[in-house]
């Protein structure tokens, strides 16, 4: 099979696609600029297609034109002639001195600015501030520079495009290079039929939506004023439930920010409105830092009727009993925990090894080996069985060829809308059928990326043997809890694990080293193991001298 990458116009042809995808799925969505855009990227000249997506593919606005030297461009000036005409590249942008020396080799700098310079030997970089100082202008690359022998080409469609990649891909954070990675091999998606109505964004709103908080994001992680950015953050109009759970975790962050600075106040105002899973949770925290005891204890009490997760449940259980001693109040009695075996080891410390790798190789037996799984193995099994109704072309989940697993993956109603595909597949478990199901799913799905399967982890050997050893039972249980919190239950999981092939068994083992300890997320899955009696180990490590 040729490498596409040997056409070397690759990522226009990349480019082409992702407008042509635009124009027959976005073509309601998109404004007046773009569609022109659109429009009058497809009368230009080859070379000045192939030098725009250069541009955007690129990081930043600004290019000198002697950096633009692309062999299937050719003259990046005359490639840039029709991009002139259509002011989508200027040459006489205005530059502050600090964007201008980026820009500029040291040399340049030297011979432009060498009589503000202290210190002509010194480091580029301590000359910046110094003069950055007694330039606070702006002017065009040209008179900043009148002899340095360059065109800066600034790109102004640089938005435009940003917003076209957000409504083809439904996010900011994946760009142009999904194409080559897609191309090389590298990543390989899962093909889903896409149903007319499935977009990432359903109207104009929403790119609006999406992109104000994005710019409040920004805002907050550039240092903005919080009250500013607080006052942003709620101006949003929004009936897209997605936006609003985007707003509510940026509302979290912040919320958390605020304790940080010890702003307790106003991490209390923002946790008392904020939806995100959690936010009860902090705020009773916070109201506890403030001393404010009594309406802790009633919200955690209120709470523990009802808790959204196991993991606040399990926040509960902790503070509630303190809360309880600072108001004078009788202890609750305790509830008895999950007994949890133990194993204690001396190891000598391998050089460059893990402690969880050191107990691999203590523990493992040619007729027990030991595998260091950690969240990988049940994640894996689980995907592989439920492979079907994870990549189910339902309204809303898939929307572009790049996505590692449907966009709904987090959502509250993810199981439900594929209630009976579940269903299905857990079915399997009261026979054989399972396996047979996982084995050629593993055939004929290796190195599809999946928001569950570890490829590099899962070999055939583990495979085989984790499906010999692995009660039917036990796999229901632990799907069912992953099904409950994917992005909660997903982590947390013992380490390693140890199969004894020839009685069918294994068990699971969590490895603690010298001063580490259970995680909450790690103390949930030791409890439901031992709930459903599966065999799991909490293995604490010690460090023995090595011998002389």
């Amino acid at each position: 099979m040729a490498n596409p990458l040997e056409d070397p116009l690759y990522y226009l042809h990349n480019f082409r696609q992702v407008l042509v995808w635009l124009g027959q799925r976005y073509a309601d969505l998109l404004d007046p600029d773009e569609a022109h855009f659109i429009q009058q990227f497809d009368s230009l000249p080859q070379a000045s297609q192939a030098l725009l997506v250069r541009m955007v593919m690129r990081k930043g606005v600004h290019f000198r034109g002697a950096k633009l030297n692309y062999l299937e461009i050719g003259c990046p000036h005359a490639a840039a002639g029709p991009l002139r005409e259509l002011g989508w590249v200027e040459v006489q942008s205005p530059l502050s001195f600090a964007t201008l020396f980026t820009l500029l080799q040291k040399g340049e700098i030297l011979g432009t600015f060498r009589p503000w310079i202290d210190q002509p030997k010194g480091n580029k970089a301590a000359w910046l501030a110094p003069l950055a100082a007694q330039f606070n202008e702006q002017r065009s690359f040209a008179q900043w520079c009148p002899d340095v022998d360059d065109v800066l080409y600034s790109l102004t469609v640089m938005e435009l495009c940003d917003r076209l990649r957000l409504m083809f891909f439904g996010n900011l954070y994946q760009d142009w290079s999904e194409f080559v990675l897609a191309d090389l091999g590298i990543y390989t998606y899962e093909k889903v039929e896409f149903c007319a109505e499935s977009r990432g964004l359903r109207s104009r709103d929403d790119v609006h939506g999406f992109l104000f908080l994005h710019q409040c994001q920004q805002a907050f992680e550039a240092g903005e004023g919080l009250d500013t950015v607080l006052a942003q953050i709620a101006a949003l109009c929004t009936d897209n439930p997605w936006l609003e759970k985007r707003r509510a975790k940026l509302l979290f962050q912040i919320g958390q920010y605020c304790e940080r600075c010890a702003e307790l106040a106003l991490a209390e105002q923002i946790y008392r409105s904020c939806t995100y899973p959690g936010a009860r949770a902090r705020l009773i925290r916070v109201l506890e830092r403030q001393e404010d005891y009594a309406q802790a204890t009633a919200l955690a009490t209120m709470a523990q009727q009802a808790p959204e997760s196991p993991a606040e449940q399990q926040h509960l259980l902790r503070v509630l009993p303190r809360l309880r001693r600072k108001l004078g109040e009788p202890a609750l009695p305790k509830a008895k925990p999950q007994a949890v075996a133990r194993l204690d080891l001396a190891l000598v410390p391998e050089p460059l090894m893990s402690v969880e790798f050191c107990v691999q190789a203590h523990l493992s037996e040619p007729d027990a080996p030991v595998h260091y799984v950690e969240n990988g193995l049940i994640n894996s099994l689980f995907g592989l069985l439920c492979w079907e109704a994870i990549f189910a072309p339902l309204p809303g989940a898939f929307f572009h060829p790049f996505q590692r697993g449907p966009a709904d993956l987090h959502s509250e109603d993810f199981h439900q809308r594929r209630e009976a595909l579940f269903a299905a597949c857990f079915e399997q478990l009261e026979d054989e059928r399972y396996k047979v199901t996982i084995r050629q799913r593993y055939v004929d799905k290796w190195g599809i990326q999946s928001p569950f399967v570890f490829w590099n982890l899962l070999s055939e050997a583990l495979l085989e043997q984790a499906l010999a050893c692995l009660p039917a039972e036990h796999l229901r249980h632990w799907f069912a809890r992953l099904l409950l919190d994917i992005r909660a239950n997903r982590a947390g999981m013992p380490d390693l694990i140890q199969f004894w092939p020839a009685q069918k068994t294994y068990r699971m083992i969590e490895v603690k080293g010298p001063g580490d300890r259970l995680q909450d997320n790690q103390l949930r899955w030791l409890e439901f193991c031992a709930e459903y009696q599966m065999p799991v180990t909490v293995c604490y490590v010690r460090w023995a001298e090595q011998p002389a």
